[in-house]
């Protein structure tokens, strides 16, 4: 007998993100300020007694694909759903990728966070949404939100902890990404190596109680640590970084609220805005433009 469950994989943006301290395991924790995004995969989840699989396809889908199955996340959250419910011996998953692929706005941990969300609904006895978010933090700094469900959350720690926010007004986002994308770990790297090198003392930060409040509030902290270094180590973001902070200046001294920032450690730049925004956001002839709203 087969079992299906069908889950919207959301894809995320960072509207803060700061870096801290390096921990005793070499992860570094962090302070950020997630917004779901209605650009989505759609992943499918069979159990049945047949043999485990994972297929990928989709507009969003890289010409190499996605390297070996057993190392994507989506398998890896089933797998450990497996061992934490003792229940699943296989699985079958198809996702049909919409969000770009490696550039920040968390695809894989999207897809990881439907599997488990899938698995939950489909199991005889459900772990619950407090051991999903413990499964989910083993997996990635990303995906406790992205199971959440949450419209928005402030996460601290390796983005476990979550402190969740109510939804705020739709906001149109247009997404500028690239065919390459930036590696995580080198982007944490190069970071590490600028803190050292300009003795950046990890500063002390507070919040106002109302500073998360709305998108004026937010617009008014809205920072990425990354964007010190990653404009270096790719040209894409070197050229499409400056445009969009510059068109959000633009209608915020119109009085209307905008960000133009970096999601995650890159490399697809954004602009956050009410309404349409005339101009041109293409930067490069590798960028392509992808139009979403907050979720």
């Amino acid at each position: 007998m087969t079992a299906v469950h069908v889950e919207r994989a959301h894809a995320k943006i960072n509207l803060v993100l700061r870096i801290l301290a390096r921990e005793a395991s070499g992860y570094h924790g962090i302070e950020t300020l997630f917004q779901r995004l209605a650009l989505h995969d759609v992943v499918h989840v069979q159990v049945n007694d047949g043999p485990s699989s994972l297929h990928c396809d989709g507009p969003a889908m890289p010409a190499a694909g996605l390297g070996d199955a057993t190392s994507n996340l989506a398998w890896r959250a089933a797998a450990a759903y497996a061992h934490e419910a003792d229940w699943l011996r296989s699985w079958q998953i198809d996702i049909e990728k919409h969000i770009p692929v490696g550039g920040g706005l968390g695809g894989g941990s999207a897809d990881a966070a439907a599997v488990l969300r899938a698995l939950d609904a489909l199991a005889p006895r459900p772990l619950g949404l407090t051991r999903l978010l413990e499964i989910g933090g083993a997996l990635g700094a990303d995906v406790p939100f992205l199971v959440s469900g949450d419209s928005r959350a402030w996460a601290w720690g390796r983005g476990d902890r979550l402190l969740a926010l109510p939804a705020l007004p739709p906001m149109a986002v247009t997404l500028v990404t690239f065919a390459s994308g930036v590696n995580t770990g080198s982007a944490y790297g190069a970071f590490a190596a600028w803190r050292e090198a300009a003795q950046a003392p990890i500063t002390a930060a507070r919040l106002a109680p109302h500073a998360l409040d709305s998108w004026d509030a937010i617009a008014g902290i809205a920072a990425n640590d990354f964007e010190r270094v990653v404009p270096a180590m790719h040209g894409g973001v070197a050229t499409a970084l400056p445009i969009v902070q510059h068109q959000a200046a633009v209608l915020r001294s119109q009085g209307r609220p905008a960000i133009g920032m970096m999601s995650g450690s890159g490399a697809t730049c954004f602009l956050l805005r009410a309404g349409n925004v005339n101009g041109t956001l293409a930067t490069s002839t590798d960028a392509t433009l992808v139009s979403t709203m907050t979720f």
